[in-house]
């Protein structure tokens, strides 16, 4: 029997403050090299094959894809399961009122290979993205906390609730260049309680800031490295790719160290590419949760840079999944 756990499902069981341990954990087991990752293949899709054109015609075809899909497997040692990620970006999907980013999760059995769960993906990687927000904010930022959120979308208000849920926050500004969607998040947040408004241009979310979270798709910098006060922690979230970028090298230029979820994917990003920077001007974010690393002082711009892992997609699937068998939440079915 297969549990499935719908967008629903896992909605109920989750809980940002439960889930922060978690995440922090497998970080820490992925620091120590006590998991298998394999490389994630990502991949074009939604490729335009008019009828009639040869193979070389498509091949050289200018016009993009409609999204990019990625096979995220991970096992953390000494654990009782495993989880494949299966998820995709399109970046269209705003426009259509849909989540960007979407994903379902596979957890199986390590011991024996049967399959043990179909999750909602999508939920669970925004949660888990989120956590890494919130533990940097927990261990690198400087009180009070003021957050400026570059981006709008379903990851924006993910990384605001998990800050909040970890830190005290005094006030948070959004920004998107569309007023509509800025105008939308801020109005979400504020009814969850959070002291949230809409500001009209990226300086005004960035000046005065004491964190900054960028969670876009831009393929070029999302603010000037100038406007950062001292003291700014900058949590990046969006660039996964080395055509990808939100920060411009000054900010690199400016940051005393830069902290990286996944070193090694990191830095072929465009934001690390553009700044110069290579795996070995990057600290594991894991360091930073073994007090191995961290602020050394109250003006220090510090930056953490996240590709995502799906060492943290396996360890928050478990969770879930042991969640809902206490619970008795979810659907059992027969493959």
């Amino acid at each position: 029997m297969v549990r499935i756990l719908s967008t629903d499902d896992v909605g109920n069981l989750l809980s940002l403050a439960d889930l922060f341990p978690v995440v922090e954990a497998a970080f820490i087991k992925q620091g120590h090299g006590e998991v298998e990752r394999p490389p994630r293949p990502h991949f074009p899709v939604g490729i335009d094959m008019d009828s009639g054109r040869d193979a070389d015609a498509v091949k050289h075809d200018d016009r993009p894809p409609l999204g990019t899909a990625l096979t995220m497997p991970a096992y953390i040692h000494g654990h009782e399961t495993y989880a494949t990620k299966l998820a995709s970006v399109h970046a269209a999907n705003t426009d259509r009122g849909l989540p960007t980013v979407n994903a379902q999760v596979i957890l199986t059995d390590a011991t024996t290979g049967l399959p043990l769960s179909l999750l909602d993906g999508t939920t669970l990687t925004n949660a888990r993205t989120g956590c890494i927000g919130g533990l940097a904010v927990q261990y690198l930022a400087s009180d009070p906390i003021r957050l400026g959120v570059i981006g709008a979308g379903t990851q924006s208000r993910w990384q605001t609730r998990a800050i909040a849920a970890a830190s005290e926050v005094e006030s948070v500004s959004i920004f998107s260049p569309t007023k509509e969607s800025r105008e939308a998040c801020a109005a979400d947040l504020r009814d969850e309680g959070l002291p949230v408004e809409a500001v009209t241009t990226p300086k005004k979310a960035v000046s005065g800031a004491t964190v900054v979270v960028t969670a876009t798709t831009s393929v070029e910098p999302v603010f000037a490295g100038e406007w950062l006060d001292p003291g700014t922690l900058v949590v990046a979230i969006g660039a996964y790719t080395g055509e990808m970028q939100e920060l411009d090298p000054e900010v690199f230029d400016r940051a005393a160290r830069v902290f990286a979820d996944v070193p090694e994917e990191v830095a072929e990003i465009g934001d690390v590419r553009e700044a110069g920077l290579s795996e070995s001007d990057l600290i594991p974010l894991s360091a930073v949760f073994e007090g191995d690393a961290g602020r050394d002082g109250d003006d220090e711009i510090l930056i953490v840079e996240s590709v995502g892992s799906a060492v943290l997609d396996a360890a928050t699937a478990e969770y879930l999944y042991e969640k809902a068998q206490e619970r008795e939440i979810g659907e059992d079915v027969g493959l």
